[in-house]
C-alpha cells in the first residue's frame, strides 16, 4: 500500500496535506484501488461550511459510489475542476490529484488524524 509519510489520513480514506493556511484533500491509493475506475467526482460545494466527518462530495466508479468526507471542520474553498473532465486522475496519481481544499477552523484538529502507520493498521483491521 502506497502511503506517503508526510500526509495525514482519515479512517474514511481521505488524505490531507497542509498548504499554507489550507488543507488539500484527496483519497488514498487504497480507496481508489477499492473503487476501481473512477467515472465521476463532484458534488463539492465551494463555500460550504462542514463539520469533521460531514459529506463533502462524492466519487463514483464503474463498481460503486462513495462519499468523500471532510477530515476536519472548516470551509471548502476550492474544488479541483480538472476532475470533472478527468476523474481517472485519482486512479493514476491519488496523492497528486486532490479533490478539494478546506480552510480548517483549527489546524490543531489535524492532530486527531492518522499517520501512515495508523492508517495502514486501520485498513488491515477492516
Amino acid at each position: 500500500m502506497n502511503l506517503p509519510p508526510e500526509l495525514k489520513y482519515a479512517k474514511t480514506h481521505e488524505w490531507i496535506r497542509a498548504d499554507g493556511d489550507l488543507l488539500v484533500v484527496g483519497i488514498t491509493d487504497n480507496a481508489q484501488d477499492q473503487l476501481g475506475d473512477l467515472v465521476y467526482v463532484g458534488d463539492v460545494k465551494v463555500g460550504a461550511r462542514l463539520a469533521a466527518g460531514e459529506t463533502a462530495g462524492v466519487v463514483e466508479s464503474v463498481k460503486a459510489a462513495s462519499d468523500i468526507y471532510a477530515p476536519v471542520a472548516g470551509e471548502v474553498v476550492a474544488f479541483n475542476d480538472d476532475l470533472s473532465a478527468s476523474p481517472e486522475m485519482l486512479n493514476q496519481a491519488p496523492y497528486e490529484a486532490w479533490i478539494f481544499k478546506i480552510r480548517p477552523d483549527s489546524m490543531a484538529d489535524t492532530a486527531a488524524l492518522l499517520d501512515a502507520a495508523g492508517y495502514q493498521a486501520s485498513v488491515e483491521a477492516e
